[in-house]
Order: C-alpha cells, then sequence, then structure tokens
C-alpha cells in the first residue's frame, strides 16, 4: 500500500511516498479501513519537525491523524460496522479498559494517544483501528469533508460544551479565525446561539469570517484598540475566550474576559510560557479551563451534527497524497483558510 511516511524529524522534507505492506487484522474489535482521505493539522507540523517529549518510536512512521474511508474488514466482535460502510475516525486512542475508560471519559485515561503522533497515522491506503474510534457516517459527506472533520470539531465542542459551558445568548472572543479549531469554534457558537468575534492578521480571513456569521473581526496585528473594542461591541467582555495560541495571546485573551468569564485553551501554537497575576485572577473571578480532544459520546455528537449537515469542516484545498509536502508547506506558512486534505484514494 502507499503511505505518506517521515524516515526522520526535522521537517516536511523527511517526507517521502512509501510502499508498505498492508496492515492485517489481528484483534476481533479492530477494523480494517480503506482510507479516502486525510487531513493536516498543526500537530503534523510539530511530529515532523520532532517532539522531544514524544520520540518516534521507528521510521518510516506514517503521518496522519485525521481521515475517513470505507469499512473493508471487520473483527468478530465488532457489531456496529459493516464492510461498505463509509466512516470517519476519531484519532484519540485509549486503553478502553481502565476506570477512566469505562465511566466514558477516555481523555482521562493514562494510555491516551493520537494517531500520527504516538503510533501509525492515517496517511495511508489501509489502517487498522479499534472499532470504537470509528463511526459511520450518513448523509452528503464530500471525503475531504469527513477527512477534515473530527480532531478540530470534537476539540472545539469539548471546549466549548464541556469544559465552558458556553450557553446561548453568551458571547465568544476566537483567535486566530482561519485555523481549523477556531473555524470549528466558531460555527459551534453559532449553532448554540451565541455571539462571536473573531481575529486574525489577514483581511480576507476576516472577511470570510464574517460571512460565516461572526458579528465583528478585527486585526490583531494592527488593531491597537482590540480589547476595547471587544467591549464596546457588546458593552462588557466576553463570555468566552476560545485561545489556542498561546503565550503571544494570553494577557489580551484574560483582558478580553468579563468578570466571571472563562478562557478556554487547547493549544499553544504559539508558545507555551504565559504570566499570570492571581490578584486579577481571584478578583475577577475568571475560570481557566483547560481542554483536549474528546469523549466518545461527544463524538458521537459531532458526527451526528455532521451527519445532518450541520458543523462541517471549511476546506482549504484538496492535494493527491503524493504532494504532502507542498500541503505541509502552506500549513505552516499560515495562509490557509480551513483544512488542508490529502486524497489517498479515489
Amino acid at each position: 500500500m502507499r503511505a505518506l511516511c517521515l524516515t526522520a524529524t526535522g521537517g516536511p522534507q523527511h517526507l517521502r511516498l512509501l510502499d508498505l505492506p498492508s496492515p492485517q487484522l489481528s484483534a476481533p474489535d479492530a477494523v480494517r479501513v480503506g482510507i479516502r482521505a486525510t487531513a493536516l493539522n498543526h500537530l503534523d507540523l510539530w511530529v515532523a519537525d520532532g517532539l522531544p517529549a514524544v520520540p518516534i518510536p521507528s521510521f518510516p512512521h506514517i503521518v496522519g491523524a485525521d481521515g475517513a474511508g470505507v469499512v473493508l474488514e471487520v473483527g468478530t466482535a465488532v457489531t456496529h460496522l459493516a464492510p461498505g460502510d463509509r466512516v470517519v475516525i476519531n484519532p484519540g486512542l485509549s486503553c478502553g479498559e481502565c476506570a477512566a475508560c469505562q465511566a466514558g471519559q477516555e481523555v482521562f485515561c493514562r494510555e491516551f494517544s493520537l494517531l500520527g503522533e504516538h503510533r501509525s497515522g492515517t496517511a495511508a491506503e489501509e489502517v487498522i483501528l479499534p472499532a470504537r474510534n470509528l463511526l459511520p457516517i450518513r448523509g452528503e459527506w464530500s471525503w475531504a469533508e469527513a477527512a477534515a472533520f473530527s480532531l478540530t470539531t470534537l476539540t472545539a465542542w469539548r471546549m466549548l460544551t464541556t469544559r465552558a459551558r458556553f450557553a446561548r445568548g453568551e458571547t465568544a472572543l476566537i483567535w486566530g479565525i482561519g485555523g481549523g479549531v477556531a473555524l470549528q469554534a466558531l460555527q459551534i457558537v453559532r449553532h448554540l446561539g451565541g455571539r462571536a468575534i473573531v481575529t486574525s492578521s489577514s483581511a480576507e480571513k476576516l472577511a470570510r469570517a464574517l460571512a460565516l456569521g461572526a458579528e465583528l473581526a478585527l486585526n490583531h496585528r494592527d488593531d491597537a484598540d482590540l480589547l476595547r473594542r471587544v467591549k464596546d461591541h457588546w458593552g462588557h467582555g466576553a463570555d468566552v475566550v476560545v485561545d489556542s495560541v498561546g503565550a503571544p495571546t494570553w494577557e489580551r485573551s484574560l483582558r478580553a474576559l468579563r468578570p466571571g468569564g472563562r478562557l478556554v485553551t487547547c493549544g499553544a501554537t504559539g508558545g507555551a510560557e504565559a504570566l499570570l497575576d492571581l490578584r486579577r485572577l481571584f478578583w475577577f473571578q475568571w475560570s481557566l479551563l483547560g481542554s483536549t480532544m474528546g469523549t466518545s459520546a461527544e463524538f458521537a455528537e459531532v458526527v451526528a451534527l455532521g451527519d445532518a449537515g450541520l458543523l462541517r469542516p471549511v476546506i482549504d484545498s484538496s492535494v493527491p497524497l503524493a504532494d504532502g509536502p507542498d500541503a505541509y508547506r502552506r500549513l505552516a506558512e499560515g495562509g490557509q483558510f480551513g483544512k488542508v486534505v490529502l486524497e489517498v484514494a479515489d
């Protein structure tokens, strides 16, 4: 089978399209999937560069966390899937047996890991996955939409619903519109009956975000009065700030909150070290919330919304698997609006 692989870390220049042996089904709860498309995330850039705390166990390493395809074969214990089913992949892996997994809180499993990071990924013609990481999709999905759906949608859904408890009529400030999580957060805020202000340094991205339902779009690079404009627009600070940037936006995220507001973060693409004045934290009674991926129940919720035609991802571009290095470079340059997809098979 064809697979896009890292032969070493140090950047996308170490990506190669290789011919590898097809994986064989061995576990009764496993499923063999013929991948039609996979989508890139910032995680893929970090894996390509090399994560010191998460060394790749061996090379070549198949990349990719997101993906969608057709079931080819199921293990004897699998009951909710059959060959021929169109499926979408949940990239978060857990043991399925510990107390956290049994309680439906897989994200707290001590063995929780991600496809493409801790084990071989989805950028291959065939993969073997636990059945619990797959759900059938119904309705009119393109393969690009299905492949680009899971990681960012699940992440944004848990951030806003489970962690921040975002409610109808509330307001959200979303940094860095154009990225996958930020775009899905905007859609989720709108779906939940909320109002959103978004930021970017790109005038084109800001205009496209307004077309998707943002109330106000602000340039976070050039607008010196960004925080004042947020508060003037709503008459108060944001109920929730969605921040996956980290250090460069941290201070402004806090200042954008209303008293009693919640800041929820899922990443630190701009830097991981941030300062916090504890006096302001307790005086304004803010809640600072971390979030990673989502549970199986949350995955089922977002897939159902996707089946209904809601929360579909925005696709920036779709290219053949052989053009994977170019797709990595586009993501690294930051010019994309939505998800960059790799077409694996027809």
